[in-house]
């Protein structure tokens, strides 16, 4: 009895000792120039490894904390971090109040990665472009999105027809079914459109860009083989914004943009149209158009509904129709025996999207958005028609919890493909299912180092399983240099809308044998090198370098059979790209220099002697002056385009682009002059685009812009007056 009695006490007393040993430590973190709570702040102690993320009320918790002082740091995004010394125990709810950071308040957060994290604390290498360059490009070319993917570094844009000036996006070298196109997250552009859907975006409503090179199907699913392009669209602002644009090029090209968006509380909408016809252009006057006969309207209407500050639900609709034929000059007004070679693509596109976003609670976030997408594309050659619908449904669900060193993200889609084809020779419709799953974390290991991993899990029915891991690491040793290095898998569910496809019209190309084909699977590596400083007080200096190696296995490959049909197989070895970017920017007051240079060396291993890929210039170089300040933004652009080798060895010329911008501000909107190309470098001055007999050509492949200098003009008219940019 005396034992129990014994032991009794012995517990109470070390109950009692450590009660009297640990502590709940509460701090509520205000902002000090409005007295809110900031939620969401984080607070951190090295020393106990112990933190907290503050609640709806501004207040973090941290318990069983021992008797000391200890060193804690408190940061919130666009605020000042504080480090401070709390002596323990203290039953008082401390009150720390942060700075707003000028410069923080600057950081961008970007929305591939899915993370709230800025892009200085992502492990995973992503590019941005910002509403100040979109605003150049879109004087550039206010019709579609080609000019801002062009001119970012180590990004080509493949045209792979004359007649339609279908163009694809091509990172590192590689086709541009490896490269994902994605709209606010929605898989929009791929398959049976991907082809025209470069052309058919309009950029005026999008805020920013967002680029990752190399693998990234971890996140996105099959197909970002290559990379994945994520297009950010505005969203509404209290204050209401109006843009007209209007654009007319020398080449009888006019365009009509409007962009309007408002909230209020509970309501926002953002409505967005767009008009563009282009007359048929023939810069040679050889009788055959470089700029098809275009007419293309679309319009893009989104209704936002905000039930609660934690809220939000919205839903939009995009509708294009896209009308181009080109050819011979003659036969595009009157071509009724197909006696005159003309080419016509007509495609409709109509796509929702709904989104539902709600804060669980202060580190606690659930997403779910659906799409459904229908594209229809007749194509009209003389004695062929190459017609077909295809229907894309895409559903997600993602759970975000933010925490003081480790973020998670858990999510799961389904998306399905569905192309039928108006064809009574050859059945080449496919279907297709792909249900995914996948998880990803980042966690800050020290202030210096954060690891990035994650894992997806694919089925698609009638081609497997696809593990899918990834792993980045971000080292910072201060706020001048930083590094990434980071690799993944990837696949690519095979389809018969390729390259090699689109430019033989799609005649004669037999159906995917989905027994005798594997699907492509690719692994690839990042590594790159951040450094930036004020070398005076007034000039600042930035470098990137990037090192990177794709491979892709099982590529899918055209062959002819000899029997004038046309069918794919897998190739017996690698394609494999390897090769580095560099990027460099100097400011002085409001001048800003950027240059680049890109050496791309893409390897189609299955050939003999291991060639390099055709119509892929190794070296690629770039120079952008800009003035810019509140009134006058002034560019100049200097690209130089290395020698390419053609499909049959030959080696092609290298050359120089250069293009000229003016903007001049008013308090009532901008005025703009365009002088795109303006040495008038283009194929036809180094090699022949066309090849007789004129009624039957053959065109040659295309490694040069093809309409030449183009000179364009135009107004943004902003009744609301401009915005300020940062």
């Amino acid at each position: 009895m005396k034992n129990i009695l014994w032991s009794i006490m012995l517990s109470i007393l070390l109950c009692a000792y450590a009660n009297a040993q640990t502590n709940t430590l509460k701090i509520k973190i205000l902002s000090e120039s409005n007295g809110e709570p900031l939620i969401g702040a984080t607070i951190y102690s090295e020393q106990i490894e112990k933190g907290a993320v503050t609640d709806l009320d501004g207040i973090a918790t941290i318990d069983l904390i021992p008797d000391g002082i200890y060193d804690f740091t408190i940061s919130f995004l666009g605020f000042e971090s504080v480090k401070k010394s709390i002596k323990v125990p203290n039953t008082e709810v401390l009150i720390i109040k942060l700075k707003e950071d000028g410069e923080s308040l600057e950081e961008v957060v970007l929305q591939s990665n899915r993370s709230t994290r800025t892009i200085k604390r992502i492990p995973t290498r992503i590019e941005f472009i910002g509403a100040e360059e979109l605003g150049e490009k879109n004087a550039m070319n206010a019709t579609n999105i080609s000019m801002v993917l062009r001119e970012s570094t180590g990004i080509q844009m493949q045209q792979t027809s004359l007649s339609s000036g279908n163009s694809n996006i091509r990172i590192q070298g590689l086709d541009g079914r490896y490269t994902q196109l994605l709209r606010d997250g929605f898989p929009l552009y791929g398959g049976f459109s991907s082809g025209l859907s470069i052309m058919q975006i309009p950029p005026l409503d999008l805020k920013q860009f967002e680029i990752i090179k190399g693998s990234s199907s971890t996140l996105y699913g099959g197909g970002a083989i290559a990379g994945l392009v994520n297009m950010i669209s505005k969203t509404p602002e209290e204050e209401p914004d109006l843009d007209i644009m209007i654009t007319q090029t020398h080449a009888l090209g006019t365009t009509g943009n409007v962009f309007y968006s408002k909230r209020n509380d509970k309501f926002g909408v953002t409505l967005y149209g767009s008009g563009h016809y282009q007359k048929e252009f023939d810069p040679e006057d050889d009788g055959f158009s470089n700029l098809p006969r275009t007419k293309s309207v679309s319009i893009n209407p989104k209704l936002f509904y905000y039930p609660s500050d934690k809220t939000t639900f919205w839903f939009g609709v995009n509708g294009t129709y896209d009308d181009r034929i080109g050819g011979d000059t003659n036969g595009i007004d009157n071509n009724e025996n197909n006696t005159l070679y003309t080419e016509e693509n007509i495609s409709k596109r109509l796509s929702t999207q709904t989104v539902y976003t709600t804060e669980i609670d202060a580190i606690r976030s659930l997403n779910v958005k659906n799409s459904f997408a229908y594209f229809n594309r007749d194509l009209t050659v003389p004695n062929f028609n190459f017609n077909g619908s295809q229907f894309n449904s895409f559903t997600e669900i993602v759970y975000n919890k933010k925490g003081v060193r480790a973020d998670w993200i858990l999510g799961a889609n389904l998306y399905t493909v569905d192309f039928d084809e108006d064809s009574i020779t050859l059945e080449r419709d496919q279907n297709d299912i792909t249900a995914g799953l996948f998880v990803n974390n980042i966690y800050d290991i020290t202030d210096n180092w954060i690891v990035e991993t994650g894992f997806r899990a694919d089925y698609a029915k009638d081609w497997g399983f696809f593990p899918l891991p990834k792993v980045s690491l971000l080292y910072k040793s201060n706020n001048s240099f930083s590094s990434r290095i980071g690799g993944g898998l990837g696949y690519k569910i095979p389809d018969i809308f390729t390259e090699e496809a689109e430019f033989i019209n799609f005649n004669n190309i037999l159906a995917i044998d989905k027994d005798g084909l594997d699907a492509e699977r690719s692994y690839g590596v990042n590594l790159d090198f951040n450094y930036d400083t004020y070398l005076t007080d007034e000039i600042s200096f930035s470098v990137n370098q990037l090192f990177y190696m794709t491979a892709i296995q099982d590529g899918l490959l055209l062959t002819d059979t000899n029997t004038g049909f046309f069918e794919f197989e897998n190739a017996q070895d690698d394609i494999v790209s390897k090769g580095a970017e560099t990027n460099i920017k100097f400011s002085y007051k409001d001048f800003r220099w950027f240059l680049n240079y890109a050496f791309i060396d893409t390897r189609l291993n299955y050939l003999n002697g291991n060639p390099q890929k055709p119509l892929t210039a190794r070296h690629n170089a770039g120079s952008v002056v800009m003035y810019e300040n509140e009134t006058w933004r002034i560019g100049f652009e200097t690209y130089y385009i290395g020698k390419q080798l053609l499909s049959n060895g030959t080696e092609t010329t290298d050359f120089v682009l250069m293009g000229l911008l003016g903007m001049r501000n008013f308090s009532w909107g901008t005025i703009f002059v365009n002088f795109e190309n303006f040495t008038d470098r283009r194929q036809s001055r180094f090699s022949p685009l066309v090849l007789p007999p004129t009624n039957d050509p053959t065109f040659t492949e295309i490694y040069a812009p093809t309409d030449g200098f183009i000179l364009s003009a135009g107004v943004i008219i902003k009744p609301f007056g401009q915005k300020e940019h940062h």
